[in-house]
């Protein structure tokens, strides 16, 4: 039997993991703690219990596609009323040979910031906190490289619960592209006269267009001092989830599959599955739906 297999070469085959032995013979890693489980029903309540707890932390690591570490599965199992701490959780993974997918450092991206157009102040200063949703949006533009050539992406961000509100890409970064996910923004959270929306010094950005389009929803600018990506550190911060959790195990052919998975990421898993530690470890939509009840919403003009 495969899993006996396992099993039985787990403590003597030097070099392989639980994750390794089980991929070689194609079956799962919680298949395999599962039957193991049931293998040590007469085993001591303790190692019931850590064979228990252990099936469930891969089970959260395999269904969340190996991109929760040891804090974001305690928090889970926590939730989920399994009591157990960090360290814990931590030593099964490494026991079991489970191992996150390490995020990128935002790195500084070129920004095209050399135009005559008005540079806004820098209305945050750094402090990326927001007392309700829709008073602070950050917003920025990155790219996805394809087969096709570049896709380009702008998203923006209520930084009150991280939740991606709006975004727009396309094989162009014309200012159109920002006033299309600003559009998609304000159609889905309402107007609301005063709110702020920061970005960086890019010409998208400062461009008249994306300028009226702002101060047509209401919207007041407010922009990174110049040459400083940690002034815009939530946003960027944001692309290297994406990328690092998700978008850098593929090789797009189209343009077209890039933004299927980019949907697929920001509304089937960011949105409402992914903890958030900023939050507490609860998702951007639950925190939302914990902490407070949206105000009525303006219609958009």
């Amino acid at each position: 039997m495969k899993f006996a297999f396992v099993h039985q070469h787990i403590d003597h085959a030097i070099g392989w993991t639980v994750e390794t032995l089980c991929r070689v013979i194609e079956v799962t890693r919680s298949g395999f703690y599962a039957w193991r489980c049931a293998r040590q029903r007469s085993a001591t309540p303790r190692q019931v219990a850590q064979a228990e707890r252990r099936k469930r932390v891969a089970q959260v690591f395999e269904s969340h596609k190996h991109r929760y570490g040891a804090p974001r599965i305690h928090a889970q199992l926590c939730q989920e009323g399994l009591a157990c701490d960090l360290k814990t959780v931590a030593a099964d993974m490494k026991a079991m040979g489970l191992f996150a997918l390490q995020n990128k450092a935002f790195r500084v991206t070129t920004t095209d910031s050399n135009h005559g157009y008005p540079i806004a102040p820098n209305r945050l200063e750094r402090d990326f906190t927001a007392a309700a949703p829709n008073r602070v949006w950050v917003t920025d533009l990155t790219y996805v490289p394809t087969a096709e050539g570049w896709l380009y992406l702008v998203t923006i961000l209520d930084l009150f619960s991280r939740k991606v509100v709006g975004y727009a890409s396309a094989d162009h970064m014309r200012a159109e592209l920002c006033i299309e996910a600003l559009d998609q923004a304000v159609r889905k959270r309402g107007r609301h006269d005063g709110l702020i929306l920061h970005s960086d010094r890019g010409v998208q950005f400062a461009a008249d267009a994306f300028r009226a389009a702002c101060t047509g929803h209401g919207i007041i600018q407010s922009m990174s001092g110049k040459g400083d990506c940690y002034d815009n550190a939530v946003a960027e911060s944001f692309f290297g989830t994406l990328k690092g959790e998700h978008l850098d195990g593929f090789k797009f052919r189209r343009r077209e599959e890039a933004q299927l998975e980019i949907f697929n990421f920001i509304q089937g898993y960011y949105n409402p599955r992914r903890l958030h530690s900023t939050l507490g470890y609860q998702t951007p939509e639950a925190f939302e739906q914990h902490h407070t009840q949206t105000p009525p919403m303006t219609p958009a003009a």
